[in-house]
């Protein structure tokens, strides 16, 4: 039988910030976004949502992260899952108006993060969502 002191175990303070990994000893290790995803605009409540359901309930949110694929909204009360909804926002001097399917919602302090992905996203909204987040992620790109 082994001693508990030689388990390999989990330490908390191993991470030093989102991206790094330290290693045994001081040396750290970026960790690559993985091919294919998206980068997100953290936009942490600043762009407000409208939640349109399909028996036409409405239910507001505000944007905590934004990609090209989806975000992550924060709402009073979470979505039942794989149900399309409309989600319409402003976007700098776009109006944004598209089909998304909300994921598996997360409980936080006041409320709920409530993920979700675009379906079909259509061309027009595709251009309107580059040209609108190109602002947010040039300024994640100076930090």
């Amino acid at each position: 039988m082994t001693s508990t002191t030689s388990r390999p175990h989990f330490r908390p303070n191993a991470f030093r910030s989102f991206g790094e990994v330290a290693l045994s000893g001081q040396a750290t290790v970026d960790v690559e976004r993985p091919a294919g995803r998206p980068p997100r605009a953290k936009l942490r409540g600043t762009i407000l949502a409208l939640v349109v359901l399909p028996n036409r309930r409405q239910h507001r949110g505000a944007f905590h992260a934004l990609s090209m694929s989806g975000g992550l909204l924060h709402v009073d009360k979470p979505l039942d899952e794989k149900i399309p909804v409309e989600i319409v926002f402003h976007l700098g001097e776009n109006t944004i108006r598209e089909t998304a399917v909300p994921l598996l919602p997360l409980w936080a302090t006041r409320g709920w993060l409530q993920p979700f992905r675009f379906a079909d996203l259509s061309t027009e909204g595709k251009r309107a969502l580059r040209r609108s987040l190109r602002p947010f992620l040039l300024s994640l790109e100076g930090n």
